[in-house]
């Protein structure tokens, strides 16, 4: 056989120039706590034709390419997460790029390449190619099979990590508050000083009360410590209940209407054994029990579906093992229907047919080649109709889909009776918790628009999934409490085995198992039942996508985190185990984790919706058959084989881009609102500035004024006296002030260069002085005199009085109606000559 130029492309001789390094530089590529168990160096990832370093770590299978150094994340994968590996050899006869063959010299001998395959349990499959004649690919495949899946429960890296800043709250106490929201006690706690305190948290309503039966964990071992029951059901009658289910895991409440009363409730399937006549009184009583009375109703009863998850023939095939399903006649007023959801082997080998396919016809497989080159790119271009119905039936005989719409289709059924039909739904399937937990956390998604939030949706998983032990330890294929793995359970493959996945080889290459019994499988109880249960969600989340709060991106990021173990919330099958295991302190946790990324990337980060609105649908979600039609995952299931079609919500990254442009502009708007309002305050303070300038103004003009009066009233004093005005200043000189105008003018040109200053009170003060003269003249004192006495004659008139040098002509007399201003007179000098020393004062 011959080979294609994919394998040319593999560039072995640049691989051998590739020098060898150490893992002393990836120290940046390490979590905390994560430690390098092997390496190999000049590493080929075939599916890309990428060359770097494998490193082998106590947490995950690390590839970092060369040249740039970068990590690969195609080949970067959790080593929980790894669901099989197996080495491989591919013996390979080496073709030109046109396709003519090339003969070795002197018969020399092509060597094989040595290969490594690697499955996920995410849709990857990854083969790595080592350089022949080196020990590296063993010490790869010895370090995963010593690491990949230790049989204690605290070598995994969770334990070693340890809790660091992603603590974990009690999950006990966030199952109470989530029973209180559903009797609608939320406020509760805030009146209860201690959680245990004389056992104040066994709250109840009218129909439904919270129960510590199970506080020991002794009547149910994979139930929760507290469960909602039937008030009219007392705990003797749970425990006699409880006999009668399989595993112990008898009918108890998940869910109530906070409306018209109808309630959700679980169990396992009934022990009625083959014959299907075995009864239990206590069963049949609590059962009945879900029938509460419908609100305003005194008698009336509601109805009750029993809804069994399973395929008829399976109830029937399990009624051989004691078990079964319930007949209607011993339980009155019920009616029994049956989904036919398959068990978790059917949905394991739908998963393995599913990741074939996309490795098949995906656009990067793990061979190297793409679908069109395989299968010849031009059929596909011709349009061939039996190249493509290959491609459609393959994806079809996968299974998956249709699963998907089973559980989508018995959800909805489920959620239609209890907000429709006000009737209430028992489900169950064999034991109770994988196709049981589907179907009642999906209906409950339906039903409640809290678990469309992120804080309800964890609180959703923790309640019906975690509490209520779905079995994640046995469906990873991880260690349990016990410290046991269970090695016998096909836990060693070979590569032709049924279980295991078809190599996708390229022409001219022939690959064969070199070792048959490499270690590659988990335990037959492996099973993506949660995986799907994811998918489901994403399915409604395609459908309603302003219902929910949380993106599809956010479900990818969840399930990863789900899958790698890295945290403690998901490791056991129980809430019984996780406690004894003390996981909540020793192990980090997965909603911390989360919520840290939500918040470091603002509103905007990419695990928040941003068409979510809540008031579009503010109560329950019941879609029609018709809408159910279900479709990949792209997000998940197509991001390895199809990267560039993986990103499906093209509409959503378009939003996320348009949200951090938002958010750019909103800074950027933030940022001038900030600098305006700088402004704003400095021209207020230059405001007040001016303000106390123009007052300041204000008080200088009325100086002036004051100052132009007593100027005025000085300058008629000093006329009146015959005396002249000097005023001299630092600046101006000296001035003789003659006029009233004067000395106006000069005031106003004070004022004027004040105002030109910056600042009034900042200048320096002029020193103004201010001189009086007597004016030499001959008639000085005659003048004075009679300017002087033009003030005291009240019959002065006209410039025919002589007075005082001729006696008065009006009244004959020199004092006749002389009037003294004494105040006057003293400050003025008069001489005495003026005045005989005869006269008398009048």
């Amino acid at each position: 056989m011959e080979t294609v130029g994919s394998w040319d492309a593999l560039g072995w001789t640049k691989i051998e120039a590739y020098t060898r390094s150490v893992a002393h530089g990836m120290d940046e590529f390490l979590l905390p706590k994560e430690d390098v168990i092997a390496e190999g160096h000049g590493v080929v990832m075939v599916n890309t034709d990428v060359a770097g370093t494998l490193l082998v770590t106590n947490f995950r299978l690390l590839f970092v390419g060369e040249g740039p150094r970068k990590l690969i994340p195609l080949g970067t994968i959790p080593l929980a997460t790894i669901e099989k590996f197996s080495k491989q050899v591919a013996r390979v006869t080496p073709v030109s790029r046109q396709g003519d063959r090339i003969y070795s010299h002197q018969g020399e001998k092509i060597p094989s390449r040595r290969l490594l395959q690697v499955i996920g349990k995410d849709m990857r499959i990854i083969l790595f190619g080592f350089r022949p004649r080196t020990k590296q690919r063993r010490a790869i495949f010895d370090g995963l099979t010593r690491y990949m899946r230790p049989s204690r429960l605290w070598d995994l890296y969770a334990f070693t990590c340890g809790a660091q800043v992603f603590t974990n709250s009690d999950p006990k106490v966030r199952l109470h508050h989530e029973y209180l929201r559903l009797l609608g006690k939320n406020n509760f706690l805030r009146s209860v000083t201690s959680f245990h305190k004389e056992k104040m948290y066994l709250v109840s309503n009218k129909s439904w009360r919270i129960t510590d039966v199970n506080s020991n964990y002794k009547l149910c071992p994979t139930y929760p410590h507290l469960f909602l029951a039937p008030s009219n059901i007392s705990d003797e009658e749970l425990s006699q209940a409880a006999t009668f289910r399989a595993r112990g895991r008898l009918p108890v409440v998940t869910w109530c209407h906070p409306e018209n009363g109808a309630v959700l409730a679980r169990s396992s399937q009934p022990l009625v054994g083959l014959m299907m006549n075995s009864r239990s009184n206590a069963d049949e009583k609590l059962v009945a029990a879900l029938r509460a009375q419908i609100p305003g109703s005194k008698y009336e009863k509601r109805k009750l579906y029993i809804a069994d998850a399973r395929p008829r023939k399976n109830a029937i095939a399990n009624g051989a093992k004691g078990g079964g399903s319930e007949s209607k006649s011993n339980y009155s007023q019920s009616e029994v229907v049956f989904l036919g959801i398959d068990n978790i082997h059917a949905m394991r080998e739908s998963f393995n047919r599913l990741r074939d396919y996309l490795d098949t016809h995906g656009a990067t497989s793990s061979d190297g080649l793409s679908s069109f080159l395989r299968n010849n790119v031009g059929t596909w271009a011709g349009g061939s109709q039996s190249s493509m119905s290959a491609s459609v039936s393959a994806l079809g005989d996968s299974g998956w889909l249709m699963h998907i719409h089973s559980v989508l289709a018995g959800s909805a059924w489920i959620a239609a009776l209890v907000a429709v039909e006000a009737a209430s739904v028992l489900v169950h399937c064999s034991d109770g918790w994988d196709r049981t937990t589907q179907l009642i956390s999906l209906a409950s998604l339906l039903l409640d628009p809290y678990y469309r939030t992120f804080d309800g949706f964890q609180a959703l998983v923790e309640k019906d999934w975690l509490a209520f032990g779905h079995p994640f330890a046995d469906r990873l294929g991880m260690p349990t409490i016990c410290g046991n793995l269970n090695t016998t359970d096909s836990f060693y493959h070979g590569a032709a085995g049924g279980n295991a996945s078809p190599l996708r080889v390229a022409p001219g290459t022939a690959f064969t198992p070199s070792n048959p019994q490499s270690p590659a499988s988990i335990s037959s109880n492996y099973s993506p039942i949660f995986l799907q249960w994811v998918d489901c969600v994403a399915q409604l989340l395609r459908i309603y996508p302003r219902a929910f709060e949380f993106s599809s991106d956010f479900l990818v990021e969840f399930v990863d985190c789900y899958m790698s173990c890295r945290f403690g919330n998901f490791l056991c099958n129980s809430e019984k185990e996780r406690q004894q295991a003390q996981v909540a302190d020793s192990c980090g946790c997965i909603w911390a984790y989360l919520t840290h990324l939500r918040i470091s990337g603002g509103r905007n980060h990419e695990h928040y919706n941003l068409f979510y609105d809540h008031d579009q649908h503010p109560g329950s979600l019941l879609p029609p058959a018709a809408a159910l039609a279900p479709s990949l995952w792209s997000q998940f299931h197509l991001r390895w084989a199809c990267p560039s079609e993986a990103q499906g919500g093209e509409l959503e990254a378009q939003c996320h881009l348009m949200a951090q442009n938002h958010i750019k502009l909103q800074e950027a708007k933030t940022l001038s609102d900030e600098k305006i309002k700088d402004l704003e305050t400095h021209l207020q303070a230059m405001n007040e500035k001016l303000k106390s300038q123009a007052r300041a103004c204000r008080s200088a003009a009325v100086l002036a004024k004051r100052a132009c009066q007593e100027n005025t009233a000085i300058k008629r004093a000093m006329d009146s006296i015959g005396c002249k005005v000097h005023i001299s200043s630092t600046n101006g000189g000296v001035r003789d002030i003659e006029s009233l105008e004067e000395i106006k003018q000069y005031t106003i040109n004070m004022l004027q260069n004040d105002l030109d200053r910056e600042n009034i009170d900042d200048h320096q003060e002029q020193s103004l002085s201010v001189s009086v003269s007597v004016v030499a003249d001959t008639d000085c004192a005659a003048n004075l005199f009679r300017k002087s006495g033009d003030g005291f004659c009240p019959f002065r008139a006209g410039e025919s009085c002589k007075w005082p040098d001729v006696e008065c002509a009006q009244k004959g007399s020199q004092f006749t109606g002389l009037r003294a201003n004494y105040d006057a007179f003293e400050q003025l000098y008069i001489q005495d000559c003026y005045f005989k020393s005869d006269h008398k004062e009048t």
